[in-house]
């Protein structure tokens, strides 16, 4: 299989260590097939060779072998994009995004059953969801993060949050039952072990509280089109768990919540990011100039068109590849119903 030349054993890159999967996340299963193999597109942080595997009983898709715990700050450094967002995307875009950020807590919040008397955002990066709660009303010590940047962390406390640098599997300090919203956009899907992360979460919901993950949809049309390398939602290698909305919609239903919608967001970034793999990487003619038309931190005329388009599929009763799913606890006490691999 083709290696782009910032891949091969004599550059610079680093190869960093790995550790195996295990068992499917979902059913357990311990079969599983190659579905697609690649490197890191995005940030070339390592030289290695990654493949994702599909079960073969359920078809959940996660990546094995994946990187060890103390590789995490080689493909995640400091000038991650979620890091440094604000600093990053041109403030047209930043715009862009406020404004579909504020129509998606909207229309999530409706389903309360009563307003939401507090937050928490895990995997809270630069903090903007915190904030955008606070205007809405809510008071900082009422605002919960978690996050994996102690710098982060730092800043939201400096503003009064109520911020944590830790992992959801591991967090203490927050109250059982106290959260009425959380939120994990786009972490489930880094997390080695989502089944414990949902038991934790669970726990800190209020009873009638709810639970929105944002994470992509390995069975959606760029999904399909790019599916053996060049997709975006690989995320290589920091994407460790891929689902569909079945997949996700049992792994709630094990652990605990009751899903109660599922939605669809633009997946723009991942659309944008396939093209610009597939230009820039290609073995016959790459072409770094040309893939820079594609990049979503830099291009913005394309980002906007992509986001219309995904934004018309998604009205159109289209399954785009981010999808937004509300939950809820199923039980009043979810330890009851837990399971996970």
């Amino acid at each position: 299989m083709y290696t782009p030349p910032a891949f091969r054993d004599d550059g610079a890159l680093p190869l960093i260590a790995t550790e195996p999967a295990g068992a499917c996340m979902v059913c357990g299963g311990n079969r599983s097939v190659p579905k697609a193999s690649g490197f890191d597109f995005e940030l070339e942080t390592c030289r290695n060779r990654w493949t994702f595997q599909s079960c073969m009983a359920c078809g959940h898709v996660q990546l094995d072998p994946r990187p060890a715990p103390q590789t995490l700050e080689t493909i995640y450094p400091p000038t991650y994009y979620s890091y440094a967002m604000r600093d990053t995307l041109s403030p047209v875009a930043i715009a862009g995004k406020a404004f579909l950020d504020r129509a998606k807590f909207r229309g999530f919040l409706r389903l309360l059953r009563r307003p939401a008397r507090s937050y928490m955002d895990i995997g809270c990066g630069d903090f903007k969801y915190l904030d955008l709660m606070h205007r809405e009303g809510l008071a900082p010590e009422n605002l919960y993060g978690l996050e994996l940047d102690e710098a982060a962390v730092s800043r939201a406390r400096k503003k009064g949050y109520q911020a944590f640098h830790a992992r959801a599997e591991t967090a203490t300090g927050i109250p059982r039952g106290a959260i009425d919203v959380a939120t994990m956009f786009h972490v489930i899907e880094h997390v080695a072990d989502p089944g414990a992360v949902l038991h934790s979460v669970s726990r800190w919901l209020s009873p009638d509280g709810i639970l929105v993950i944002e994470t992509p949809n390995v069975a959606a049309l760029d999904a399909q089109l790019f599916a053996r390398r060049y997709w975006g939602g690989y995320h290589i290698p920091r994407h460790w768990h891929l689902f569909t909305p079945e997949g996700i919609t049992r792994l709630l239903e094990q652990n605990g919540f009751r899903v109660r919608a599922i939605r669809y967001q633009t997946g723009h970034s991942f659309w944008l990011y396939s093209l610009h793999h597939a230009i820039r990487y290609n073995p016959i003619l790459p072409s770094a100039m040309l893939s820079r038309l594609f990049d979503p931190l830099r291009s913005l005329p394309m980002l906007v068109l992509v986001t219309a388009l995904d934004k018309l599929r998604a009205l159109l009763g289209m399954r785009t590849s981010a999808m937004l799913v509300i939950a809820e606890r199923a039980t009043p006490d979810a330890d009851a119903n837990h399971r996970h691999g």
